[in-house]
């Protein structure tokens, strides 16, 4: 039996696909083979550690558990950064199957606060020359709770004897936290605990050269192939159980941050989480004043939901976020009521104090720049004066159209007529009732309007009748 000949190209295109994915699986299998022993991967973890960091350092690590990588290499240069994102990023190293290697470079770098958490829950803790750790106590906002930069005290204090108590209380808390929290990273990697403790409960630091001589970690290297060089055939703990590292001949694949980490990082910015939040307030406002635009209510929206995914991200102060919803509502107000420039000018103040305590400047690394909070408040001024001489110029112009524009109108009697009768004004004919006689063609005044019928006086013409 014969094949026809549009089955036999089907049947063609069949075989051809099958070998295709049958060469695609075998390579993909050789390849996991072969990458067992020689591949090693490498991270950059640089600037604040947030939400765009740990997004990174978890699905790099997965990546290196599913082609079964040898090491990962994680350089790090931090300040510090949020307390939820460290402690995620320290989960995963801790859960790795892939031994990590947390090595602070280059020259001139550190591991400060939550880097130094990260760096003593690696498998292997390593440091180049002029570079240091340490300065990890932890830093109290207002919600939620953050690992600061450099800074040992609490913010947020008043001088009320209460409060400082209170906070007194929650900076004891978060730091004997804190202490066990980085002694048992210390413990599981067999690391100096007392010296950890220092770091953080008097934000102590070291130069690399003495953390070694303390056993704050555990190798010193020149660069990466250093590195490789001194930790080659060194046993690690991994998961329970000991990890003979074989390094020899690795290769390094060097794994950037792809567009959704840089994505993420780019949103959790301060700034731009700022001005993505206000571009949404005034889309939303713009389209609840002009409802069926689409375009204002459709990007602020947008904007709006960035910017609430950033500012959870960030620590916001949520009186400050509140201080400058109330700041544009009281600039908006004013546009509508006549208050002399109170409801503007307090407007102004709620909205630059929100702005000054929205986010804390130690706790991400960066903070609000107090150009963008001037511009904007500028801006906002400006809009606020615009918006409210526009209205004041409408308000003052005659009524141009409605009913309401035919009160105060010169119609002309169509007949004549001295109760009931008809007029002609604005190119239509309306009945009229007057108390005085009309005649046809004379001018009539509209004095009132009451349902259909016009209220009218005549007017003298020029002979005075």
């Amino acid at each position: 039996m014969k094949m026809p000949q549009r089955h036999f190209g089907a049947f063609l295109l069949l075989v051809l696909v099958s070998a295709w994915l049958a060469y695609a699986v075998a390579n993909e299998v050789g390849t996991e083979r072969n990458s067992s022993t020689n591949r090693i991967v490498q991270l950059e973890l640089e600037g604040p550690i947030g939400p765009a960091s740990s997004d990174y350092v978890i699905r790099s690590l997965e990546y290196a558990d599913g082609t079964k990588a040898a090491l990962v290499i994680l350089r790090m240069d931090t300040p510090g950064g949020l307390d939820t994102a460290m402690r995620d990023i320290i989960k995963k190293i801790i859960a790795s199957p892939v031994p990590v290697a947390a090595y602070v470079a280059p020259g001139g770098a550190r591991a400060a606060s939550a880097g130094v958490y990260i760096l003593y829950a690696s498998h292997i803790a390593a440091m180049t020359p002029a570079t240091n750790l340490g300065a990890a106590t932890p830093v109290q906002i207002a919600m939620p709770t953050g690992m600061g930069g450099d800074k040992p005290q609490s913010d947020g204090k008043t001088k009320n004897d209460n409060n400082s108590e209170q906070g007194s209380v929650m900076e004891r808390k978060m730091t004997n936290d804190a202490v066990a929290y980085i002694r048992g990273l210390a413990s599981l990697r067999n690391r100096n605990a007392d010296w950890a403790e220092k770091a953080v409960r008097q934000s102590a630091s070291l130069p690399a050269e003495d953390a070694l001589k303390l056993k704050a970690i555990d190798v010193l290297a020149n660069d990466v192939n250093d590195l490789l060089k001194q930790i080659d055939g060194r046993s690690v703990n991994v998961l329970g159980r000991t990890l003979k590292l074989n390094l020899a001949g690795a290769q390094i694949e060097q794994l950037e941050p792809d567009w959704r980490n840089r994505l993420l990082a780019g949103i959790a910015n301060p700034n731009v989480a700022y001005i993505l939040m206000l571009i949404g307030i005034y889309g939303l406002i713009i389209e609840f004043y002009h409802p069926g635009t689409v375009a204002p209510g459709t990007i602020g929206a947008i904007c709006l939901l960035l910017a609430l995914y950033a500012l959870q991200a960030l620590s916001v102060n949520y009186a400050g976020l509140a201080l400058i919803v109330l700041g544009i509502g009281l600039m908006i107000a004013e546009a509508f009521a006549a208050s002399f420039g109170i409801l503007g000018i307090g407007g102004i103040i709620a909205f630059v104090f929100g702005s000054v305590i929205l986010m804390n400047v130690d706790i991400a690394g960066v903070g609000l720049s107090p150009a963008l909070i001037a511009t904007f408040a500028t801006s906002s001024v400006v809009l606020c004066i615009v918006t409210t001489r526009l209205l004041l110029r409408v308000r003052r112009k005659p009524v141009v159209s409605g009913r309401e524009e035919l009160i105060g109108g010169l119609a002309t009697a169509m007949e004549d007529f001295t109760t009931n009768g008809r007029v002609w004004i604005h190119s239509e004919a309306w009945t009229a009732r007057t108390e005085s006689p009309v005649k046809n063609g004379q001018k009539v005044m509209v004095k009132g309007l009451k349902g259909l019928t016009l209220t009218v006086t005549p007017q003298q013409n020029e002979t005075g009748e």
